[in-house]
């Protein structure tokens, strides 16, 4: 008899709705090469531009994001996961090339139950919560932040506010609302320029560097503002901050132990790209630096750990998270974002931090999906 320990079916899910859609395909390229292949069946789930959710194949080449070659889900089908608690199944409806039968219904292939689902999408429709909830639903397990944690790091304005409501530290910044740009755009251009330029124009609910600008007067600022609003009617501009990009990967803690804080990490970008935006991120590897360990004194490094964690606590994140810092010329050191998604492919910065920490990009699937499966469904 054999006593052959049955695999944990993982349903990675990538792609998405939103602008970073060739950014999470690039995502599950890296997990699907590197996951612990002996642990793990792998069921890969795209979800196309238009919503609609597909098997997805074993071709890493198609989903890879490289100059000339932006990665994009195509295929037939109609993927339906389980909604009831109790049940995992997934069933493709309409998948095969199958005529109809007799009674004009879709042809149905069931895909068996999966134990957990690796959520790799970024960008609203996906990293913001929905997915989460719809997961929660079911009672199904997952990888990552829950759905409030998930909802409010994605939208920067309330991130801001979550994390100054805790006592963090912040910078300067205003929001302009769809309702505010469209009735008084001169207003909300007034309060956006009260701060001092630079100012940074952000879509406040996206990511990957999409749709930011980089703004040095008053004449830039609506354009700007427009170009954001083309991935989110909600703007935030922020005052630029004189001072280093510091990063930090969090990984929650086993059990009800701490939250995990890997070496820092910086990022020097060649001065033709003027700030870490898409092309520096994903096109341009020879033209940025990741630097693990940051060169910091070892106090200021001690700190912003612990700062880490805390914000990782504030926001109520489980799983992992990224957390960036400004770190000035004086010592100061203010939270910019908290990214519950981050960059996952194996050079991206998160892995490449635990890297430097000790844990390969192998185990640190390994340790996201055990951490998933340990959690209890429902509330906690």
């Amino acid at each position: 008899m054999s006593t052959t320990q049955p695999k944990t079916r993982v349903a990675l899910v990538y792609g998405g709705r939103s602008s970073e859609h060739a950014v999470s395909c690039a995502t599950a390229a890296g997990v699907m090469s590197a996951i612990d292949a002996d642990r793990y069946e792998i069921v890969p789930i795209g979800i196309a531009r238009d919503g609609r959710w597909v098997l997805g194949g074993a071709d890493l080449a198609a989903l890879a994001l490289a100059r000339g070659h932006t990665p994009e889900v195509t295929g037939r089908g109609d993927l339906r996961l389980p909604l009831a608690t109790g049940d995992r199944s997934l069933v493709d409806v309409g998948a095969a090339d199958a005529a109809p039968d007799a009674a004009g219904a879709s042809p149905v292939s069931a895909l068996g139950e999966v134990d957990v689902v690796f959520p790799l999408l970024h960008g609203p429709f996906g990293e913001d919560g929905t997915i989460q909830g719809m997961l929660e639903l079911g009672d199904i397990p997952y990888v990552g932040c829950g759905v409030l944690a998930s909802a409010s790091m994605m939208d920067k304005h309330a991130m801001k506010g979550v994390l100054a409501s805790h006592g963090l530290p912040i910078g300067p910044f205003v929001t302009i609302t769809d309702r505010q740009w469209c009735t008084d755009p001169q207003a909300a251009l007034d309060a956006a320029c009260a701060m001092t330029f630079p100012l940074f124009v952000k879509p406040a609910r996206a990511g990957s560097s999409v749709g930011i600008s980089r703004v040095e007067t008053r004449e830039q600022l609506e354009a700007a503002v427009e170009a954001a609003r083309i991935h989110d009617p909600k703007v935030v501009v922020e005052q630029g901050i004189v001072g280093r990009e510091i990063e930090c990967g969090v990984l929650q803690g086993r059990g009800h132990d701490a939250p995990r804080t890997s070496l820092l990490g910086e990022i020097v970008v060649e001065s033709g790209h003027g700030f870490y935006d898409f092309d520096a991120k994903y096109l341009a590897e020879s033209e940025v630096v990741l630097s693990c360990p940051a060169d910091l004194p070892e106090a200021d490094a001690t700190r912003i750990r612990a700062l880490a964690a805390e914000a990782f606590e504030a926001a109520g994140c489980e799983g992992l998270a990224r957390v960036d810092f400004f770190y000035t010329p004086e010592g100061e050191v203010l939270v910019n974002e908290i990214n519950t998604m981050p960059g996952f492919t194996p050079h991206s910065m998160y892995p490449q931090m635990w890297l430097a920490s000790g844990m390969s990009y192998q185990d640190l699937i390994t340790e996201l999906i055990e951490l998933a499966l340990a959690r209890r469904v429902g509330l906690r």
